[in-house]
């Protein structure tokens, strides 16, 4: 599914690009009087994208001025939602796994993330962990975020997280290695009364 989805992002991402520069291109053209074909508006340079007429028509509709501005900020906020997504990790669907007989197995990465956030979660001072799978299938990364008891220490539960939760993961699925980001916080709590 991500690679259909990718694929289709790429095309579109491809065609608005072409659109773009293909306007673009054809009303500088205009602007510095080279030729343009003659079906395109705008051939001259003294031409304007909209006349006189085309911008007044409106002006004493007062629905036109908020539709115009609302239409126009729901194109930004999506334009703007589509390149913050461009710079999103993935997660991984599946890891494939090398069995050894020429087949290899795949496991859902969901299950393997689940398996390491109940190994991370049953160490002593980890109140709860979230892990995320990402990269390749033949070789995933885990981002790790690790939320600390107060009494717990960072450099233990990232020693036990690294020992067992990660070296369980690495053996089960035969991974060589199995590169990690940790982030550690601390759960928030209130000061206790003294009497």
């Amino acid at each position: 599914m991500t690679v259909v989805l990718r694929r289709v992002n790429r095309v579109l991402l491809a065609l608005i690009g072409l659109v773009l520069v293909v306007v673009g291109g054809a009303v500088l053209a205009a602007g510095f009087d080279l030729p343009v074909p003659s079906w395109w508006p705008w051939y001259d340079p003294s031409d304007v994208l909209l006349s006189r007429a085309d911008r007044l028509r409106w002006r004493d509709e007062g629905w036109w001025w908020p539709v115009v501005i609302a239409v126009l900020g729901v194109i930004v906020l999506l334009a703007l939602w589509w390149l913050l997504a461009q710079f999103r990790r993935a997660r991984l669907a599946e890891v494939l796994i090398d069995t050894g007989d020429g087949e290899g197995a795949r496991v859902r990465g969901r299950t393997l993330e689940a398996v390491l956030e109940a190994d991370a979660t049953a160490q002593d001072g980890v109140a709860r962990a979230r892990v995320a799978l990402t990269g390749r299938r033949t070789a995933p990364h885990a981002r790790v975020a690790l939320l600390l008891e107060p009494y717990a220490s960072p450099g233990a539960a990232l020693a036990s997280l690294s020992t067992e939760a990660l070296a369980n993961a690495r053996t089960s699925t035969g991974l060589t290695a199995l590169p990690t980001e940790a982030r550690l916080r601390a759960v928030k709590h209130s000061a206790r009364r003294v009497t």
